[in-house]
């Protein structure tokens, strides 16, 4: 595989990413094009093809840390218009469920929702073990299902009034 077809192949979900990292535009692109730059000097030590995915996807996550000057992941916000709601809730209801999530929990799903990788694939790159992925991946899908259906019964509540 080359270099060129790697990052056309994956450019875009990259930047999607990196997006929703960094919740802005400008900064996804800087940490996208750095992130390629690095991949392009490490491509020649890719011996796996299979996993140039997760790979990029772990210099992306790695180059943004580095340029926000932050070791740990912080909450972030999955930008939903890039994902469907799991019980197509509005999207502002939803939206504000994934902004009380711990990043331990938000990161894991986007990966998983955005990159569509494995619980074994988002494990290496957050450094933990597949059930401890799979762990949180559960309880994020809990949490939200428990604070959209908060949010309902405070909305039926408040309705009649």
């Amino acid at each position: 595989m080359r270099f060129e077809d790697l990052v056309r192949s994956h450019a875009a979900e990259l930047f999607r990413y990196a997006y929703w990292l960094a919740r802005d535009a400008r900064q996804a692109e800087d940490v996208v094009q750095e992130a390629l730059l690095r991949a392009w000097r490490g491509f020649p030590r890719l011996r796996e093809g299979a996993a140039a995915k997760s790979w990029l996807y772990s210099i992306v996550r790695n180059e943004h840390y580095r340029m926000a000057g932050r070791s740990a992941p912080l909450a972030e916000v999955i930008d939903l218009e890039e994902i469907a709601a799991p019980d197509e809730r509005p999207a502002l209801e939803m939206r504000d469920a994934l902004m009380t999530l711990p990043a331990a929990y938000a990161e894991p799903l986007a990966l998983q929702v955005l990159g569509g990788f494995s619980c074994a694939e988002i494990a290496v790159m957050l450094g933990t073990t597949e059930g401890a992925t799979m762990t949180r991946l559960t309880r994020a899908r809990q949490a939200l299902r428990r604070l959209v259906s908060a949010g309902d019964a405070a909305e039926r509540r408040g309705g009649r009034s």
